[in-house]
């Protein structure tokens, strides 16, 4: 997904919703500065920062996804599907079912390069997520609590505290992460 994408929608979306930039900043706890940047495409956001903007803006990363799409896609093409890239972080998001609305899941294909790590802010609103660790050998730090994870091991946590992905191992690791969101 190019940057510019990103931004574009990240800007019709502030605007729909009535909110300056300041009031997205405040609300988002990042600077009025970054949000500029990102709505310019001048600058990726990472994977953290989009995730608070959107949360600000009362949509979920998989809506948010979606949105950028022209036409809901029925197959998701592992060659076409929508990825952010987050290059001084080492991780890639790529929405393999990019579903809007209350209820649904939304399952994302993180890759975390050799040394990457993403970091994720506590969210209220999302009950449960469920990660499969398909490739690699990867770490979820959730609090204090430390779980390392192998080739085929699942977890399902409540993200209701901060908690941090690191790429484990000599290869990259790739976690299947499906988040079910609720509206209420």
């Amino acid at each position: 997904m190019h940057p510019g994408n990103v931004g574009a929608r990240l800007q019709r979306l502030r605007r729909g919703v009535g909110l300056s930039v300041r009031t997205l900043a405040a609300q988002s706890g990042l600077s009025p500065s970054l949000i500029s940047q990102v709505e310019r495409g001048q600058v990726t956001p990472s994977l953290e920062s989009l995730a608070r903007l959107t949360r600000s803006l009362g949509v979920s990363l998989g809506t948010f996804f979606a949105a950028l799409e022209s036409r809901p896609p029925r197959v998701v093409r592992a060659r076409t599907r929508p990825s952010l890239l987050s290059p001084w972080a080492r991780v890639t998001a790529e929405a393999l079912a990019p579903l809007p609305g209350a209820g649904t899941l939304e399952p994302l294909m993180l890759t975390l390069a050799p040394g990457g790590r993403s970091e994720h802010a506590p969210v209220a609103r999302v009950p449960a997520q469920f990660a499969l660790l398909v490739e690699g050998e990867a770490v979820l730090t959730l609090g204090d609590a430390v779980y390392v994870l192998c080739l085929g091991d699942a977890i399902t946590f409540s993200p209701t505290q901060g908690y941090q992905w690191a790429q484990r191992g000599a290869g990259p690791a790739r976690v299947l992460l499906v988040t079910r969101r609720v509206v209420g």
